[in-house]
């Protein structure tokens, strides 16, 4: 393991996070525990000797463990009860970007299920009143549903659950919403989201 030799809890951290990818990798296993294809398709650009390479490291640190899915035949990666505490700093630099995300997606690679991650952690620092509400979030691959309590968001694949409303758009509209860069007014004026459905949900969870 590289050695910052400095004894700082920063310092330290990032000897076993800091390497390139070692975060995206926590942010596949945030979102769900997955097999090495999954991890494969979810971070479009690595190398499968890299993400060998990685994921062993991120075991060996206690980051990461392997376990037996389904038959149990099989093995997926999750996270350990200490590396699913990496949520809190994952989510604050997910809030940190959103002036780098404001010119969109540029060219990049993009998944559906990175929202999962991205919107409540928006959408939990900003909206103070947080009915009772389920969303329904069309962004051009499978439906997701955002779900919001007094507790919380979640964005999840759509499970046939009863909608309040259905929110058609970009993902970087709706990530622009999220943030509060992009006000609705001005988003449905512009023709930029299409809302089905009682609009005033949406407003009071998308609130500025």
């Amino acid at each position: 393991m590289r050695s910052y030799g400095q004894y700082c809890g920063l310092a330290r951290s990032l000897e076993v996070v800091g390497d390139r990818w070692n975060l995206l990798i926590v942010r596949q296993l945030l979102i769900a525990p997955a097999r090495y294809r999954d991890l494969i398709d979810g971070l479009p650009g690595i190398a499968t000797n890299l993400l060998a390479d990685r994921l062993r490291d991120l075991e060996a640190s206690g980051v990461i463990e392997r376990r037996l899915a389904g038959a149990g035949s099989v093995v997926e990666y999750a996270l350990t009860p200490w590396g699913a505490e990496l949520r809190e700093p994952i989510e604050s630099l997910i809030r940190w970007s959103t002036p780098l995300m404001v010119r969109g997606p540029d060219g990049d690679s993009f998944r559906p299920e990175w929202l999962a991650l991205a919107v409540p952690a928006l959408l939990d620092a900003r909206v103070e009143t947080r009915p009772t509400a389920m969303i329904g979030l069309e962004i051009g691959g499978p439906p997701l549903q955002l779900r919001a309590t007094p507790s919380g968001f979640d964005v999840t694949p759509h499970d046939d659950r009863p909608l309040d409303a259905t929110l058609r758009a970009d993902p970087a509209y709706i990530l622009g919403l999220a943030a509060g860069a992009l006000p609705l007014t001005e988003a449905r004026t512009h023709g930029l989201i299409e809302i089905e459905g009682d609009e005033s949900i949406v407003h009071t969870v998308f609130a500025a």
